[in-house]
């Protein structure tokens, strides 16, 4: 044999070697993620190059970032009046930590083991479930142009206390007359977006993590500084009734049980599971972005459990923060108000009542808000953009640009659908709506409940809690609910969230 049929011969040898090496990697890979139709290779490079937070506190403060909006300031309060102070609040908590904390942890662990977008991700885990996807996608879709729109509002009464015009924006038919305009909530609405856009542009570290870590702060200051004011005011009215912040403080918190049925206990408990959708930022894909850019060896456990205690505690300030000042300054009667009309029509006259301080509480008032709405607005796109990202192979930049499109498109409709598109539909659940109320109906009563349903089906009975569970523990933390878990996402979570959804959309009726 010559020397260089030898050498020939031996790396003839070491490449078949190393290819029967790589072939039984290739088909170990395949084995081990359930293959999903995606090149092992591809899949590698695609996670070592996701970008991820840079720690548990970048992930905590933007997720809480996200759950704290709009949705807690002016919802939040006005169930908590409505349903029994107290009551309610109590329900919450419990629900928060059983029926929340399911939902959170399910969808974080989602993002985390597939590393994918709402919209792959649920197709990652169980091919045919992948439509569940595409409906938990089409939530922050339809979301998003509305709140920009809202975001644009809170924009302009912001800007109304800041030039000393807060008396204005306590006026009768002021906010109607806002709306109704036709530039104005434009131009708001599209400063709001471009805002978000371009935090979105910037990335996960240089966008979310930054943007979030400095806003959550000072969303925080603000947010407990105005609720110890708003324990301190008192107010006599024409009658010579004097009421005190202090006394709508335990009307908040006491719980009355006055004329309580067993009809309206289950009106109580599916309005604090509904509220749980908002305030945790559930069953609409966030979770699952967020989640996929947490890093293997972060702590689940710790992290969700961080993020359960922020939310949870910035909810019961929001409602020390309105409910005392509006029993103050407006009685009972003004506790009833919920929505845009607490917000922008109730507060501003709450906020004129209090004389020369008022325009600094109103101004303060809205920059929190502002605050709030723009963490929450971030979370929504990141929804969609990672989804366009990891669907569609396209760059942050362009994802950016097509979801600000679309955001942009739906938003002029809600904006022209107060004046040029007007109209006045009744909806199954008997509420009157225009456009922004149909986009609400259709993504909150709709969508958001059958994207939990399915999600609680997927995990309870197709892949199995143990695919949760083992993702929760891989770092070797105490999974301590995991018992709860299981119990929860089989049995307990999809049953209530069959009657909330039914009762949406005004088919159940007796409760």
């Amino acid at each position: 044999m010559s020397r260089n049929q030898f050498f020939f011969k031996i790396l003839k040898k070491r490449f078949e070697i190393q290819l029967t090496y790589s072939i039984m990697g290739t088909v170990y890979l395949i084995l081990q993620e359930g293959s999903g139709g995606n090149f092992p290779i591809e899949e590698m490079e695609k996670e070592k190059n996701r970008h991820s937070f840079s720690g548990s506190i970048g992930f905590v403060l933007a997720a809480a970032g996200s759950a704290v909006g709009l949705g807690n300031i002016w919802r939040f309060p006005y169930l908590a009046a409505k349903d029994g102070g107290g009551l309610f609040l109590v329900i919450y908590l419990i629900l928060a930590l059983t029926f929340g904390f399911t939902l959170l942890t399910t969808e974080i662990a989602i993002g985390r083991k597939t590393k994918q977008s709402p919209l792959t991700a649920y197709g990652k885990l169980k091919e045919k479930w992948g439509f569940l996807g595409i409906l938990a996608c089409l939530v922050p879709v339809i979301i998003m142009p509305y709140y920009s729109a809202i975001g644009g509002w809170v924009v302009k009464y912001l800007l109304a206390y800041l030039t000393g015009q807060g008396s204005s924006a306590s006026a009768d038919g002021y906010f109607t007359g806002y709306i109704t305009g036709t530039a104005e909530p434009l131009i708001f609405m599209i400063a709001f977006l471009l805002v978000v856009a371009v935090i979105i542009y910037r990335g996960v570290n240089h966008g979310i993590e930054s943007f979030s870590k400095v806003l959550m702060p000072l969303l925080l200051l603000m947010v407990v500084g105005i609720s110890a004011f708003s324990l301190t005011i008192h107010a006599t009215d024409e009658s010579g009734v004097t009421r005190t912040g202090l006394e709508g403080f335990w009307i908040y918190v006491i719980p009355s049980f006055e004329g309580l049925t067993v009809k309206g206990f289950f009106t109580v408990l599916l309005d604090a599971m509904g509220q749980l959708f908002f305030s945790l930022s559930v069953a609409m894909g966030i979770m699952i972005a967020y989640g996929s850019y947490v890093k293997d060896d972060a702590n689940l456990v710790k992290s969700i459990n961080q993020i359960e205690i922020f939310d949870t505690a910035v909810a019961f300030l929001a409602g020390v923060m309105i409910i005392p000042a509006v029993y103050t300054f407006m009685g009972q009667a003004g506790m009833e108000a919920s929505g845009p009309s607490l917000m922008f029509v109730s507060l501003p006259k709450v906020f004129s009542s209090m004389g020369r301080v008022g325009n600094l509480i109103g101004a303060l008032f809205f920059a929190m808000v502002l605050f709030a709405a723009l963490t929450s607005a971030v979370s929504v796109m990141e929804a969609v953009v990672s989804s366009f990202m990891d669907q569609f192979h396209m760059s942050r930049t362009k994802a950016t640009i097509l979801e600000t499109v679309i955001a942009l498109t739906g938003g002029v409709l809600v904006c022209l659908g107060y004046n040029k598109l007007y109209f006045d539909i009744v909806l199954p659940n008997g509420a009157h709506a225009q456009v922004l109320d149909i986009m609400d109906y259709i993504s909150n009563n709709c969508l958001m409940p059958l994207v939990a349903i399915g999600t609680c089906i997927l995990i309870g009975w197709v892949v199995m809690p143990k695919t949760i569970i083992d993702e929760v523990e891989k770092t070797g933390c105490r999974f301590g609910r995991k018992q709860l878990y299981i119990v929860m996402v089989r049995f307990i979570a999809p049953a209530l969230l069959v009657i909330l959804l039914l009762k949406s959309i005004g088919i159940l009726t007796i409760i």
